[in-house]
């Protein structure tokens, strides 16, 4: 049986790829973590370093041009 808690303490890699370059919106562009999100990585437990993983990701998808 596996413990749930381990999985929460479980070290969670940065998304940081070192191209940092923040848009007009104050998200990189090359990781696309928010400016709060990056502050905020050195105290964030596991969770919410996964929380900011799955948008950083969503931010980077690319979305369909208007007609």
């Amino acid at each position: 049986m596996k413990n749930s808690s381990s999985t929460n303490s479980e070290a969670v890699d940065s998304p940081c790829r070192r191209q940092c370059c923040l848009d007009e919106h104050d998200v990189c562009l090359g990781c696309g973590r928010s400016l709060s999100e990056i502050l905020e990585w050195g105290k964030a437990d596991s969770e919410r370093r996964r929380a900011i993983c799955q948008a950083a990701q969503q931010r980077l998808r690319p979305t369909p041009f208007c007609r």
